[in-house]
């Protein structure tokens, strides 16, 4: 017999087989040795009480059934040299994702991507840890793997009706991923895995006759009877093109620009903006797991929201992680948070921002649809101008923040380019600084000592989403004017988080398959 049991057990006890065996034979009454084999199909961890216990899902084989059947990944491997072309602008998740369905459906996927391969994007990111230049295409942002390669790989999302995301974790599994990914209800890969696994993908798409090109930055697109005719490059030249998926992710600003000057509409959508925090890991431990230390614990998260009139909550949440400069212009400062696999750094940090929507653009309504993109670019400027040179960025203890007073000292901090004293209190723009010190006082009540001298403010977190969207149609997926662009993913704003990007090009790669 092969059945489904769920228990819980300690953490300790979760990791000894023998443990969980003797657990599901007390639980379902029969002797530990007629459980011949067992796999752990879901796992989720419960520390609301000093009680501490994982929630398993196990699927076991008992009596007669030795084992378990091995779990097979399937995909269509199609070779497709040949096959219709559909270009796909940008290597991020959504342009890869979209790319392997379009191969099992027979379709060539031909990638254009501004940035390098992560082999190459690996020196230019290292390069901005040693306060060297921002490379305007190639960086934490643009690349090949997009965003997340280089910035965490967490796989958690909400947004399970629009797809299958245990799809996109079988296909991440299928390259290399670690299979515990399927099993945990917060996956997570790792900054030093998850350029592999992007390699690996790479070269189905390759081996399948696919095509990726790199260092190829879609600068404008031309228009006919209602469909992109062609692309324009950088180059000056052009590619002729029949379907155009667009993929280019929310830090692609001059995609936008390119589509309005091409009469090709966008909208102003609402995004939020903030800052980094950052605690000692062993703080966030203790409060978390109210004291309870074991070594089989993971470093501890958090999830925080406080709602007024303007929603504030945690992002992009890196336990054992560190803060990293996120910048896509010279001139301009951005900081994000990322993990390796192990999540062994000594700090915590997170994202803390504000919802803004279109009244918060007041000030910068003269650039209509791009007022929330100037007010985007403005605090990135104000980051910049308030930090130091080479990267450095301005920080502030919380405790200061919320007394308006400038740090006379800072704490140690994982920002490598280094950090410098300024009052963010000050030069934040109002909606986002009032409310994060409303939102911090409560924080400070659900994780007490929150808001102390230990935890600091880096700025700013200001990507979270594009305030752009490109409007599209709800069920065939291609923009509402013009029938053969499919905007896509985090940059068109329809998704947030690699899995959910993930989803939704796979989603506008079938949607060109129905549309025929």
């Amino acid at each position: 017999m092969i059945a489904t049991i769920q228990i819980r057990l300690s953490p300790k006890a979760s990791n000894h087989t023998q443990t969980i065996k003797n657990s599901i034979s007390n639980k379902i009454g029969i002797p530990v040795q007629s459980i011949n084999d067992i796999r752990i199909i879901r796992r989720s961890l419960d520390a609301r009480s000093r009680n501490i216990q994982y929630n398993l899902t196990i699927e076991y084989a008992c009596n007669s059934i030795q084992t378990l059947p091995k779990k097979e990944i399937l995909f269509n491997r199609q070779q497709v040299d040949s096959a219709e072309e559909v270009h796909i602008i940008g290597c991020g998740p959504a342009g890869l994702f979209a790319a392997l369905t379009l191969i099992e459906q027979g379709y060539k996927p031909i990638i254009l991507e501004r940035g390098k391969t992560v082999e190459k994007r690996k020196i230019d990111i290292a390069m901005l840890h040693q306060n060297k230049d921002v490379r305007e295409h190639s960086n934490y942002s643009f690349g090949e793997g997009g965003a997340g390669t280089f910035s965490d790989g967490k796989l958690y999302t909400r947004s399970k009706k629009k797809g299958d995301p245990q799809r996109i974790l079988d296909l991440l599994c299928l390259h290399g991923a670690n299979k515990q990914i399927s099993i945990d209800a917060h996956p997570h890969i790792g900054t030093d895995k998850l350029p592999d696994i992007i390699k690996n993908i790479r070269q189905t798409i390759l081996d399948c006759g696919g095509e990726i090109h790199f260092s190829t930055h879609v600068s404008g697109f031309k228009t006919e009877n209602n469909r992109i005719s062609e692309l324009i490059l950088d180059s000056n030249t052009t590619i002729a093109v029949k379907q155009v998926i667009l993929a280019s992710g929310h830090s692609a600003r001059d995609v936008y620009y390119a589509l309005h000057e091409s009469g090709i509409r966008i909208e102003s959508k609402p995004t939020a903006m903030g800052v980094r925090v950052e605690h000692p890991q062993e703080f966030i431990n203790n409060n978390q797991y109210h004291g309870v230390s074991s070594p089989y614990l993971p470093p501890a998260e958090y999830s925080l929201a406080h709602t007024s009139d303007k929603g504030v909550y945690s992002f992009c949440m890196c336990p054992g992680g560190i803060i990293v400069p996120a910048s896509t212009h010279p001139q301009q400062l951005v900081v994000n948070g990322m993990s390796n696999s192990l999540r062994n750094s000594k700090f915590a940090n997170s994202g803390i921002v504000v919802s803004l929507d279109e009244k918060d653009y007041e000030p910068f309504k003269e650039h209509g649809v791009f007022a929330g993109l100037k007010f985007q670019e403005h605090l990135e400027s104000l980051a910049f101008q308030n930090g130091g040179i080479n990267l450095q960025a301005p920080a502030q203890r919380i405790s200061d923040f919320m007394s308006k007073k400038i740090s006379q000292n800072l704490p140690e901090c994982s920002y490598t380019p280094g950090i410098i004293s300024s009052p963010l209190h000050f030069w934040l723009p109002e909606p986002i600084a009032e409310k994060l010190q409303e939102a911090f006082k409560v924080f400070n009540k659900r994780i007490r000592g929150f808001a102390s001298n230990d935890g600091i403010l880096v700025g700013v977190e200001s990507r979270t989403s594009s305030p752009i969207r490109i409007p599209r149609e709800p069920t065939r997926l291609h923009h509402e004017d013009i029938i053969n662009l499919y905007p896509c993913g985090e940059g068109a704003g329809y998704a947030g988080g690699i899995v959910s990007s993930a989803t939704d090009g796979i989603n506008c790669a079938l949607a060109i398959t129905q549309n025929k």
